[in-house]
């Protein structure tokens, strides 16, 4: 039976530790995954919705981007995609009694854990300018209030339209659309803040932002590195993935400062064998200092260099640029300095090259752990490089895999959801549409930030997400947010956002991935639609809800989308509007006219004989070896190596996911795998560096983090967690420590906050 949600906020001021797990998954984990369905959904709802995820006629998951094999189990989530579901599907309703109960300076005072808990948005909810409570609107009121604030604009710039990844192509394809019809490419999205250095370094190196591999390469691998990355939380069905390449013969090398329960032993929930026995997954465990990654991948670059035989010449006099002024750089790499920058021993950096050089196809993963730092770009560049020396990319079994967070952020960014789009796609968004799209760049979610701080931006407008607890500087953020005339959000769940208003704010609640989506066509008839994502290896395929919609008062994205642009825009637009919202088939018809690779999308995401399928997208790296880059090679790169250096008595904090979170969702009180319960302000700590800084187990300290600009950002009460953590390294969970992110410490290039590279100190708390 399903449960109420909690009536007040849990106490989360004594957590209790014990030791971390050695292992991922089990019959923990479908315990876990069954009670928190059946509390959101009850027990029928449960297996009727759990069995349609990732299905061919079902739903994708609204977690993470991890593609679906061919043959698919009956049970094709995992634990954090139970939680994902549940959470949709519950049975739970915020209603306009909620609202009225609860005024917005309550909601403030709440955690996300307790908001995300009351469950789903019924009705679209306003609150007035000097108003205390938000109180139910008609859709044809809350359209009219956006068009009034985006009228009086005094420029189109002054507007901010930010995405969420678990948007659908076809919302997001009409979303941008308006946006540049409006006349913005204001149009920041989630990767922002974690895959864009990924973008930028692939984009510059290989010619697409996007990974070359499929699930098919990881099978047929002979080494597989994953740094900076733990599956075992983030993409639990990754697991599944290594292990069939450990059967096959692969060995996986795991860089990270943190050891992870997952990958080091997986017990898959799909198999007798492996729920009760696992199988262990890493080979090598490379226990890196924080931003010690280009580093290491630098001399790896040397030591192939002066391995005779070891670097595919032919590959690249054929196919790379850059190779003189790249190898003159690593062979400069120097032993001691590496060893610093790491943190590791010798013997450890020769025993990875040592499973390098008998790799003949090599696929290096990574996610945040790689691309929330300073140098981060350079980072991933050499880690392009390091694939390129020995012909590791367009080779079957071989290539860069960043593994993306949200289900739908890449197709997202493919649908032109970005802020600095290319020429060519908006000349084609042109000569389809029939208006010039602006051509100056837009606001990514920092430089948002800035303007909405500064007064540059007046109305943001949100398409799902949790901008203010996802973004860094959380006291920043929530400032320039209220400076706001307008906030809109698109949404199915409460969270903080709806707490940090404009002057007017608006929450529109959608439809999820597990509801019905029905439209009445223009012949009066409702005809039930689906929509499309695009998963971490460029695969495109269907999605379907089945579940009734959890309130009669609930709009698709694409139906928001569309009257909102019929309302802003008016008879002036010659879009068809209207047409888009009553048969999305229209919409992904224009998509297949816009943007290359989607050619005959209808037919092809419908499948052969009518079932639904999906399809693969063009990547010229991966199919045939040819780099779209300004060189049209694959571009090798010589950047200087950089590490963070950091000051005495001080350590480099990185911000993590509990094992009971999702992004900013907070599915639960506990991190299972570490050994933590009851309680999220914990910051995990070396017990050498604790006995040097005088910090015992189970102690309290503020995290006070340290910047240029001097301004003090403090985050108080953390337990302090003696774990087995690199030197001169702590973790601990985000949102909860965003605020100790400077909004101006971001990575060169990509621009993406350094929430992996926070030089905080600790100090005793005045609650210890």
């Amino acid at each position: 039976m399903a449960t109420k949600p909690p009536t007040g906020d849990p106490v989360q001021d004594a957590p209790q530790v014990d030791a971390p797990l050695r292992a991922a998954a089990g019959l923990p984990a479908v315990a876990h995954s069954l009670k928190i369905a059946q509390q959101q959904m009850g027990v029928r709802r449960t297996a009727l919705t759990l069995l349609r995820v990732n299905q061919k006629d079902g739903f994708d998951c609204p977690g993470c981007a991890w593609p679906e094999p061919d043959h698919r189990h009956k049970a094709e989530f995992c634990e954090n995609g139970a939680k994902a579901v549940a959470e949709e599907a519950t049975l739970r309703r915020v209603t306009p009694d909620f609202f009225a109960a609860h005024p917005v300076a309550d909601l403030a005072t709440r955690s996300g854990y307790w908001l995300g808990q009351q469950g789903r948005l019924t009705h679209p909810m306003y609150l007035a300018d000097g108003a205390e409570r938000y109180e139910p609107v008609s859709w044809e009121r809350a359209f009219d209030i956006i068009a009034e604030e985006l009228a009086a604009l005094a420029s189109p710039d002054e507007a901010v339209f930010y995405t969420s990844g678990r948007t659908s192509n076809e919302a997001a394809f009409l979303y941008q659309l308006f946006a540049r019809e409006f006349g913005t490419n204001n149009l920041p999205d989630c990767s922002n803040m974690c895959h864009e250095s990924s973008g930028s370094a692939l984009t510059e190196t290989i010619g697409i932002g996007k990974g070359s591999v499929l699930l098919e390469d990881l099978y047929r691998s002979d080494l597989i590195i994953v740094a900076g990355q733990n599956p075992g939380t983030n993409h639990p069905r990754m697991l599944s993935a290594l292990e069939k390449a450990k059967e096959n013969g692969a060995k996986i090398i795991t860089i990270n400062p943190l050891p992870e329960a997952g990958l080091e032993r997986f017990k898959n929930p799909q198999t007798p064998q492996g729920m009760f026995k696992g199988a262990t997954l890493t080979d090598l465990f490379l226990q890196i200092r924080l931003g010690g990654d280009q580093a290491l991948f630098r001399l790896l670059n040397k030591l192939i260099l002066e391995t005779e035989g070891a670097v595919d010449d032919a590959f690249i006099e054929e196919h790379t640029h850059g190779y003189e002024e790249f190898t003159e750089a690593a062979r400069a790499a120097d032993w001691d300095a590496t060893l610093t920058a790491t943190g590791l021993e010798r013997a450890e950096i020769e025993e990875a090259l040592a499973l390098v050089l008998a790799s003949e196809r090599t696929v290096v993963c990574w996610a945040m752990g790689l691309t929330q730092h300073k140098h981060s770009v350079p980072t991933i560049r050499e880690v392009v490089n390091f694939l390129l020396l020995r012909g590791n990319i367009g080779r079957p079994g071989a290539g860069v895999c960043p593994v993306r967070g949200h289900s739908n952020v890449q197709g997202d960014r493919t649908m032109g959801v970005f802020e600095r789009p290319a020429p060519a796609f908006l000349d084609a968004l042109e000569k389809e549409f029939g208006f010039a799209p602006p051509r100056e760049h837009g606001f990514d979610v920092v430089r948002a930030i800035e303007a909405l701080r500064d007064g540059e931006a007046k109305v943001f407008f949100a398409m799902g997400g949790n901008f203010v607890a996802a973004s860094p500087d959380t006291d920043v953020t929530e400032a320039a947010m209220r400076r706001a005339a307008l906030t809109v959000h698109v949404s199915t769940k409460l969270n903080r956002s709806h707490a940090v208003t404009g002057a007017r704010a608006l929450i529109l609640p959608t439809l999820g991935r597990t509801e019905r989506d029905v439209q009445v066509g223009p012949n009066g008839k409702s005809t039930e639609q689906f929509v499309t994502v695009e998963d971490s290896m460029s695969m495109v395929h269907a999605s379907r809800g089945r579940l009734a919609p959890a309130s009669k008062h609930l709009l698709s994205e694409p139906a928001i989308v569309a009257r909102l642009a019929r309302r802003v825009l008016g008879e002036a637009s010659r879009t068809p509007w209207e047409e888009f919202e009553k048969d999305y088939a229209t919409v992904r018809d224009r998509i297949a006219k816009v943007i290359p690779g989607f050619e005959d999308f209808n037919a092809r995401v419908a499948g052969s004989a009518g079932r639904p399928g999906g399809f693969t997208l063009p990547h010229g790296p991966r199919d045939e070896r040819r780099f779209p880059t300004t060189t049209g090679k694959a571009n090798f790169t010589a950047a200087p190596v950089e590490y963070p250096k950091l000051p005495e008595g001080r350590l480099l904090l990185q911000t993590l996911r509990s094992h009971d979170q999702y992004n900013t969702t907070i599915y639960g009180l506990d991190d299972r795998y570490r050994g933590i319960r009851n309680g999220r302000r914990v910051v995990l700590v070396s017990p050498h560096d604790a006995q040097d800084l005088g910090l015992a187990d189970g102690s309290y300290v503020d995290l006070v983090s340290e910047w240029t600009d001097g301004a003090e950002r403090r985050a108080p009460g953390f337990r302090v967690v003696h774990y087995p953590t690199a030197r001169g390294c702590a973790a601990a969970y985000y949102p909860e420590t965003n605020v100790l992110i400077p909004l101006d410490s971001t990575a060169d290039t990509s621009n993406t906050p350094t929430s992996k590279s926070v030089v905080v100190r600790l100090e005793q708390s005045a609650t210890d």
